[in-house]
């Protein structure tokens, strides 16, 4: 058989002379006059489907490294390009994958995983260079690829081979009609098979960490989840964070704007993850989950906080388990600042808010309720008898719009009534009021009214007015949604103008004015109106829900002016430091409302005070 297909491929004229001749080898000199019959190598088109060298959309692509996580044979190195964009809260790093094509094996997973879809393969497929250059095959791709120039796309993203779950699990809670004349809690939580599938969407690119105030280690207790572990999940969750059960449900979720999941699809619900974790657990485990690393001695050094807000009391987690004596003042009945007194029990239930500071204070924290400083201690008295003290008074009052006739008595600082509603104080529940302000407090203020007024009188009559356009509202678009759910009325770019009061005395009403901007050129605050677009909204109470800022009297007149201030507020150095060198401040009246900041500024605060009064570092940083 062989022979016969030796013969069929010999050529005629040289077939007879195939053995025994001398001169066989000089037939080949036939050959040196005739075309060559090989092609000159240059590039060509490869299959469709074939997978070349990679392309890199560099303005697509955020850094997030799950092309190298991803890779099993470490081909792909994350460099750092100096020139491009770095902002970890909007979740982008100034990364980009470079390809050791000496290890690439061509399989193209890092196309499939890739959040943003920047990656894909050319269907270039030569490259030569010779034993000096052999580095030239670890190239950083671009969208020209390989050698600067395109040969057409070859593998890339599509639905079917998308490692990507880019839905968020749907997670159950009560409908408008189940809600709005209570204040029980609206979510449900996920179940555990709900958790489960939600944390396999996770990538662990690690953006969330980045982005965290506390730099919290989401990746790690999503993982755990996904594995089934929530003991270690709350583990991981209580390295950075002890106010978990609250930020499982008010957290700005800072982490999930930059969650590059989110790019192409819905970010992964990390609070709720973290929610979830913290609900599976008995309140007893959670405690010694907790104390864990707490120090078995004392070190001598006592600290005195003012306020048992998340900020105060996250520095005295911290402190006590570095073996700090720690004594907590607080002014009002209970502890948990402004997440106590200042958010609806139908967001955060106070039963919930009191595990977290249950779970500080078995530690061996020292509460001292309704003592106010100033008044009941003075500060003075704080300094002599502690090592260091620490400010961290909450955002008690309201500021005022003072708009013509806002003295009213029937005109109300939304912080004010929140206090009232979450004490169980009565007052008389206006029966339709309009609300100034387009944060989270104007809406926490508005639908705690109208499940009041629901409860009362059966309707709702609640207007919320704000300068900005709807888009561009502080408050969370879910409170937005949730409050036009439960009736209340939305009138974006409305400029307050005074308040109607009739011939009685009594306020019948709020005018506004059209919007026309609110910032002039320079970005400074300076509302301009259409005064002919005039609007009276009528009701028989306004609240006004405009800002909050800090009650600082108890530091008395002398203390003030010894002190550095900062529009208003205390001066304080990166490490919550203030001028005084027995003195901290932080939390809300530093930095503004936000839980999750006030837990990251605990830990500054505790930080800095075991380094300067026992010389080393916290045993826990945000860093975890």
């Amino acid at each position: 058989m062989m022979k016969d297909i030796k013969q069929k491929f010999i050529a005629p004229e040289i077939r007879h002379d195939a053995k025994g001749s001398l001169l066989n080898p000089l037939k080949n000199l036939q050959f040196l006059a005739r075309k060559p019959v090989t092609e000159p190598l240059q590039p060509r088109l490869a299959s469709l489907n074939y997978r070349g060298f990679h392309l890199n959309d560099w303005e697509q692509c955020v850094g997030c490294a799950s092309c190298q996580k991803i890779c099993d044979n470490a081909a792909i190195s994350m460099v750092e390009i100096p020139n491009l964009p770095n902002d970890p809260v909007k979740g982008i790093r100034n990364h980009r994958p470079a390809i050791d094509y000496g290890r690439c094996c061509w399989c193209a997973l890092c196309v499939d995983i890739c959040p943003t879809g920047s990656i894909s393969m050319s269907r270039e497929y030569v490259h030569t260079c010779d034993q000096q250059h052999i580095d030239s095959y670890f190239i950083l791709p671009d969208p020209t690829g390989m050698h600067q120039q395109y040969f057409g796309e070859g593998w890339h993203k599509t639905e079917d081979s998308d490692l990507l779950d880019l839905e968020r699990k749907d997670m159950q809670e009560l409908k408008p009609e189940e809600r709005d004349d209570n204040f029980h809690e609206i979510v449900d939580g996920f179940t555990p098979e709900q958790a489960v599938l939600e944390a396999s969407r996770c990538v662990q690119c690690g953006m969330c960490h980045d982005s965290c105030p506390t730099h919290m280690n989401a990746p790690e207790y999503i993982r755990a989840i996904w594995q089934g572990d929530c003991e270690e999940a709350v583990r991981q969750i209580y390295r950075t964070n002890p106010f978990a059960h609250v930020c499982g449900r008010v957290c700005t979720k800072r982490c999930e704007s930059a969650c590059s999941i989110g790019i192409r699809g819905e970010p992964i619900a990390i609070r709720w993850l973290k929610r979830f974790a913290m609900d599976a657990l008995p309140h007893e485990r959670i405690i010694e989950i907790a104390s864990e690393h707490k120090s078995a001695t004392a070190n001598g050094k006592s600290v005195a906080i003012i306020g048992a807000g998340p900020a105060g009391m996250t520095a005295a987690f911290d402190l006590i388990r570095a073996g700090f004596k720690v004594d907590v003042f607080e002014a009002l009945p209970e502890a948990g600042g402004m997440t106590h007194y200042g958010i609806p029990d139908y967001r955060l239930p106070p039963d919930i808010l009191q595990q977290d500071i249950d779970v500080i204070a078995s530690l061996g924290v020292t509460l001292h309720y309704n003592t106010r400083i100033g008044v009941d201690k003075t500060i003075d008295e704080l300094q002599k008898k502690f090592d260091a003290v620490i400010m961290a008074i909450g955002l008690q009052q309201g500021r005022q719009t003072r708009i013509p006739k806002s003295d009213h008595h029937h005109v109300y600082r939304a912080v004010d009534l929140l206090r009232k509603i979450s004490a169980g104080e009565d007052f008389e529940v206006p029966a339709a009021a309009v609300v100034i302000g387009g944060g989270n407090v104007a809406m926490d203020i508005a639908r705690s009214l109208a499940r009041l007024q629901k409860q009362q009188y059966g309707e709702v009559k609640i207007t919320v007015t704000a300068l900005e356009q709807r888009q561009h509202f502080m408050a969370d678009p879910e409170e937005i949604r949730e409050a036009i759910e439960e009736g209340i009325i939305i009138r974006d770019s409305c400029g307050p103008q005074g308040c109607e009061i009739d011939g009685s005395g009594k306020l019948t009403g709020l005018k506004t004015w059209k919007v026309i901007s609110i910032f002039d050129e320079n970005h400074r605050f300076s509302p301009q109106y259409d005064e002919t677009d005039e609007t009276i909204h009528c009701c028989d109470a306004v609240i006004e829900a405009i800002g909050q800022f800090a009650d600082t009297s108890l530091l008395g007149e002398n203390l003030t002016e010894q002190l550095e201030w900062n529009r208003g507020r205390l001066q304080v150095d990166a490490d919550g430091r203030t001028s005084l060198p027995w003195l901290w401040s932080a939390g809300d009246c530093v930095n503004g409302p936000d839980v999750v900041h006030a837990v990251a500024d605990g830990h500054r605060v505790a930080g800095s005070i075991q380094q300067q009064l026992i010389g080393q570092a916290g045993q826990e940083t945000p860093n975890g």
